[in-house]
């Protein structure tokens, strides 16, 4: 399937939802930055923008990308009815066939799957060595099916969080693994629904 199909499936998605007015960051987001003094940060995948605002709430100046034009486009707005406009950049990109050119402090990857055709080895290898020294990359994977997920193949298989690590292939010299397990939670989908599901948590850290 083509980048054009990939952009016309995740455009449909987003415009069959309505707009989120006050979007709700990610928890494993919230847990894992708390605390750490606010730089630049990337969001891979930014969807309907609650990590970006809730990042650049916290200090953060975000640069929020996504493949769907309505998602950068709704967040984009978010950001200015937030007073957040200096704070989040949106970029509509196919991390597939580029990479923003700058270094982080922070990348997150909250559920970067994709029906469509993505190497995410390269992707969250090009991620990590975009960090700066001491910079983390959050890689946050869905390790179970929620009930109002797109993705309802019964064969489906969620690679473990050290699988994945694995599959980055970086130099333990250079980036260290600080956390990889799988943790549960309820989370809420359309309409207010609750599930059960597992996450897979990878935090990676670029030491030198």
């Amino acid at each position: 399937m083509s980048s054009t199909d990939a952009f016309s499936f995740w455009d449909g998605v987003y415009a069959a939802r309505p707009a989120a007015g006050d979007p709700r960051p990610n928890a494993r987001l919230t847990e894992t930055v708390t605390g750490l003094p606010p730089g630049d940060a990337l969001d891979l995948g930014c969807g309907d923008g609650g990590d970006a605002l809730w990042l650049a709430g916290q200090g953060w100046h975000v640069t929020a990308v996504d493949i769907s034009a309505v998602a950068v486009e709704r967040l984009a707005a978010l950001a200015r009815s937030h007073d957040l406009g200096d704070h989040v950049v949106t970029v509509r990109h196919d991390v597939h066939k580029s990479f923003p050119p700058r270094r982080f402090d922070l990348i997150c990857a909250h559920y970067l799957h994709t029906p469509f055709a993505l190497d995410r080895a390269t992707v969250l290898r090009s991620a990590a060595h975009a960090l700066r020294p001491g910079g983390r990359l959050l890689v946050v994977d869905h390790g179970s099916t929620a009930p109002w997920s797109w993705n309802q193949g019964p064969d489906t298989r969620y690679p473990s969080p050290q699988e994945v690590a694995a599959g980055i292939e970086l130099d333990p010299g250079t980036w260290t693994v600080e956390r990889a397990d799988a943790p549960r939670r309820i989370a809420t989908g359309p309409g207010g629904r609750t599930a059960e599901v597992t996450d897979h948590v990878l935090l990676i850290r670029r030491t030198a």
